[in-house]
């Protein structure tokens, strides 16, 4: 696995890159649309692929291991046996979840105990259990396992947490060296930035994580709250420190504004499940603004879901029907939202990637922004 930099805007500091797997190449910047439990919500494979046009999508450690297992996944042949994708695959380390299963899990410095959120039974993640499920997964590009703290986050915490979450990638990075790939192709391993938002732990864990000399390196702790300023002003010391010439993922984020602003300040890689969770609540996300399908206005509007979307749902069907099907929660309204939603999500990307390389980015970033935000 290798990343190559093609092009740094001049004006600012967003790049497009490509980022070579054994699953293919990955044009940067880019949007991985999130399929936790192996598969991403409402969506066919064939439809990410062709509709979407997602070029990597992402699973869940901890997720794939309570349903459907490890033994499942290994008799497969992996991920990508299982579900039928043949591009690249990120699997989260299931770090996120000791954020988000607050109630229900115990962090010591051997590790993280779980208590399912299934049946209630209790597990329990080490860094090298981590990797370990990982390999049998078999993603592209794994990630270390890390505390991802919340917002607000006490200094001492933050702080305490960022050290244990480095030495926790040492032993990540040493069981990497002790296994290997299951399925005959490489996975590379990324570390994590974190430090919530102080600014000399947001330093010295960048710093670290850079010096681990991985292939890439993510951002994590910063789609828990924060506002966007803050949000903003992390990742642009982050990206201050982690080396140009390997991409950088910065996880959780976000609205289509954040894709963009964090574009401008060198990230490469996103993924949120906020295209499809809250395409199945009826918001869309579109060329002109933002769109609550289910308010009245809608109910005799028969134009297109978006004249400028770039899948087929888009012109298909109208705002009317779609605004009927996900107010009598009919599964095609939340199946045909989520298309919309992820379409835009990777066209979003795309077109941010073409203005890179022609030089038009800063400008455009800023029209695009006013018109994303904006509420229809």
């Amino acid at each position: 696995m290798h990343f190559t930099l093609k092009q740094q805007d001049k004006q600012t500091k967003a790049r497009a890159g490509e980022l070579h797997t054994a699953h293919g190449i990955i044009e940067t910047p880019i949007f991985m649309p999130v399929g936790t439990a192996g598969t991403v919500k409402g969506v066919h494979q064939h439809e990410l692929e062709n509709e979407i046009q997602a070029q990597i999508i992402l699973g869940n450690t901890y997720h794939l291991f309570l349903r459907p297992g490890l033994d499942v996944l290994e008799s497969a042949g992996g991920l990508h046996a299982f579900n039928g994708w043949k591009k690249p695959i990120l699997t989260d380390s299931g770090g996120y979840q000791v954020y988000s299963l607050a109630n229900s899990r115990k962090i010591t410095e051997e590790g993280v105990k779980f208590q399912s959120h299934v049946d209630g039974s209790y597990h329990f993640f080490t860094p090298e259990r981590a990797i370990d499920i990982q390999r049998s997964i078999g993603a592209d590009i794994i990630m270390a396992f890390d505390e991802c703290t919340p917002y607000p986050c006490p200094y001492d915490y933050a702080k305490k947490s960022m050290k244990m979450t480095h030495r926790w990638l040492n032993r990540c990075i040493d069981q990497m060296e002790k296994t290997t790939p299951k399925y005959g192709y490489e996975q590379a391993l990324f570390p994590i930035v974190q430090g919530s938002v102080y600014k000399d732990l947001r330093k010295e864990s960048a710093q670290t994580i850079a010096e681990a000399g991985s292939v890439g390196n993510a951002i994590g702790g910063l789609s828990v709250g924060e506002p966007d300023d803050e949000l903003y002003e992390m990742t642009d010391i982050v990206c201050s420190i982690l080396p140009a010439e390997k991409p950088r993922y910065l996880m959780g984020v976000g609205t289509p504004a954040n894709l963009l602003e964090c574009i401008s300040l060198g990230v490469d890689m996103f993924d949120c499940v906020m295209p499809t969770r809250n395409a199945r609540h009826g918001m869309l996300f579109t060329s002109e603004g933002i769109i609550n399908i289910k308010n009245k206005k809608w109910e005799k509007d028969f134009s297109p879901i978006d004249p400028n979307g770039t899948s087929s749902v888009d012109h298909f069907y109208s705002k009317a029907y779609l605004r009927h099907l996900i107010r009598t929660k009919e599964s095609l309204g939340a199946q045909i939202a989520s298309i919309h939603n992820l379409a835009f999500y990777l066209a979003l990307v795309k077109e941010a990637r073409v203005r890179i390389l022609d030089g038009t980015f800063e400008i455009w970033k800023k029209e695009t922004v006013k018109k994303v935000t904006q509420r229809l």
